[in-house]
């Protein structure tokens, strides 16, 4: 006859709680010790305390940094992607479009500064570490399709490029233009130069 200890076996091991969420609180922890330390500031242990969960937990989902970095950029573009996907439903489809984008960069900078900033920290990570590009690609390829589907192919890759260039740029710049100068902007690229 077996020992029984605690109600089970001898010998079998204690079932811990099914945390099915933990993955994806130590993914979002991860963008926020980015947020508040930047690249060199993410560790194990710091996502850890963020996340409320054990140093084990995050070295068990993810054994290295460049695996913490990783999904902390697909967490990101996912949720960006996600962001974009519902702007672009919200603007009505006779909306004047260069207005709209000048809006969204508007609210990137304005309201969502600390969340850009770590986008871009993440995305400029992406160009040393090769395994983290097809993450950040899949927020270029978003833009550019979405951006296409109001405009073409190429206009919708040209307004990709303008905005993440906009944002990268207002995101360290001291002083933020009007929403009139940049709209002016995404109408030239839209209109082309004026004859």
């Amino acid at each position: 006859m077996c020992a029984v200890v605690s109600g089970q076996a001898a010998g079998s091991r204690r079932q811990r709680p099914n945390d099915p969420g933990r993955r994806t609180k130590i993914a979002r922890a991860a963008i926020d010790v980015v947020a508040e330390r930047g690249i060199d500031g993410l560790t194990h242990r710091a996502v850890a305390a963020a996340a409320g969960v054990p140093l084990g937990s995050t070295t068990y989902h993810f054994r290295t940094l460049d695996d913490l970095l990783e999904v902390a950029l697909s967490q990101a573009a996912e949720d960006n992607v996600r962001r974009l996907r519902e702007w672009e439903r919200s603007v009505p489809p006779d909306a004047d479009f260069a207005a709209a984008l000048a809006e969204l960069v508007m609210r990137y900078v304005r309201d969502e500064g600390p969340h850009t900033v770590v986008e871009y920290d993440l995305y400029v990570a992406a160009m040393h570490r090769p395994r983290l590009r097809p993450v950040s690609a899949a927020w270029d390829d978003a833009l550019i399709e979405l951006f296409g589907s109001r405009t073409d192919p190429l206009t919708g890759r040209l307004l990709a490029g303008l905005f993440c260039g906009l944002l990268m740029q207002l995101a360290i710049a001291d002083g933020t233009p009007s929403t009139s100068d940049i709209e002016a902007l995404f109408r030239r690229a839209i209109a082309g130069p004026a004859c």
